[in-house]
């Protein structure tokens, strides 16, 4: 079965017209490029040249669909154009063929081509010089490197001028790819810190306004419903000074305000405090630590969130908060009743385990949380040293 073959470029057509109406003026003006008489024209007949010239304008619509076939037929084209008294246009059209062979043509043959025609100009340089011993002969080779070398040589210093240029603009388009991939992991590290922030701030005092009104709503008793209204007013105001300080920590780079600082090992007493007015019965087991301050905000985190999911989920009794540094570790645990609870108790997510593996997964540190016996543990060990988070 037959291959078509592929339709000529717009430009080959133009070229292909151009090259055939300027050879077919030069043979009606009767310019040919070898006189009447020479050895090797074997064909002197003004016709004789139009068939090489029609062949050549044949192939230029194929210079850039099929630029292997379109040489090998040009060649053969020329060879016919040598043995009469050839036409300059089909001699040019040649050049354009040899020129568009290499820049369009497979890359092995790019790289094969100007390597072939230089050898033949160099044989075609030494070879009738050394026959003939004339100074004349030498322009026999000038003649067959302007014809096959000059063009190729052109044609495989633009090829790779347009290989660079394609392989910059790859690496440019790489490069955004890239930059607009480390964007979006930056704007989505960036998100879940915040939600991690936000969740672990507000999600405290929510809980215990969420357990206290239900509390002050089901059980009809004037005393309890103004505790509860008490612990309510604490959380809130408690849970909108912490919105405030996110919202001043997002706030514009620009502003002259100063953040507030962030949470430290320090604040754990006044977290434990807060519990216990929310109705935790908390022991805490904490000496005085140094750490780095990513870690002190981390474990701060866990256990503010330990201590939510203890006053949701906990059953009646004793929950107790340690930390220690042990070993260039900062171990955190929480503990608390695990069981049946009864009563009111706040709906959870789940967002909060998941933060509290987050925050230490990014320490490089490890997280467990299940229950173990009667009681249900919150574990963390945080690396302490610098060079584990840096």
């Amino acid at each position: 079965m037959a291959v078509p073959l592929p339709r000529p470029h717009r430009f080959d057509v133009y070229a292909a017209v151009a090259g055939l109406l300027g050879g077919l003026v030069l043979w009606g003006t009767g310019l040919a490029t070898r006189p009447r008489g020479e050895p090797i024209v074997l064909f002197e007949g003004r016709w004789a040249v139009l068939p090489p010239l029609l062949v050549m304008a044949g192939c230029e619509l194929l210079r850039r669909s099929a630029p292997r076939l379109a040489l090998l037929a040009g060649t053969a084209a020329l060879t016919m154009d040598t043995v009469t008294q050839g036409d300059v246009a089909t001699l040019l059209m040649y050049t354009d063929l040899m020129y568009a062979a290499v820049l369009y043509g497979p890359l092995p043959s790019a790289r094969r081509i100007p390597v072939t025609t230089g050898l033949l100009t160099l044989v075609s340089t030494i070879v009738p010089f050394a026959v003939w011993r004339v100074p004349e002969a030498l322009l026999i080779g000038v003649a067959v490197g302007v014809v096959t070398f000059a063009p190729a040589s052109t044609g495989l210093i633009v090829r790779n001028h347009r290989d660079a240029a394609e392989a910059a603009r790859l690496r440019a388009e790489q490069t955004a790819l890239l930059a607009e991939m480390d964007r979006v992991q930056a704007v989505t590290a960036e998100r879940a810190r915040m939600a991690r922030e936000l969740h672990d701030m507000v999600a405290n005092h929510l809980s215990a306004i969420a357990i206290h009104s239900t509390a002050a709503l089901s059980i009809d008793d004037p005393g309890t419903s103004k505790e509860a209204l008490v612990v309510i007013r604490e959380n809130s105001v408690e849970g909108l000074a912490e919105m405030r300080r996110l919202i001043q920590i997002l706030r514009d780079s620009g502003d002259d305000s100063e953040p507030a600082a962030a949470p430290t090992l320090d604040g754990i007493g006044a977290l434990v405090a807060g519990a216990r007015v929310n109705g935790l019965d908390v022991t805490l087991d904490a000496p005085p630590l140094s750490v780095p301050a990513p870690v002190e905000l981390a474990a701060y985190r866990i256990v503010q969130e330990s201590l939510t999911n203890a006053l949701k989920h906990a059953c009646p009794g004793r929950v107790t908060v340690e930390l220690a540094h042990r070993d260039g570790v900062l171990d955190v645990r929480v503990t608390s009743p695990y069981g049946h609870r009864d009563g009111p108790r706040a709906p959870g997510s789940g967002a909060g385990l998941v933060g509290m593996r987050e925050r230490a997964a990014l320490l490089g540190g490890t997280f467990t949380a299940g229950p173990e016996g009667a009681m249900w543990a919150v574990r963390a060990a945080l690396p302490v040293s610098e060079g584990d988070f840096a």
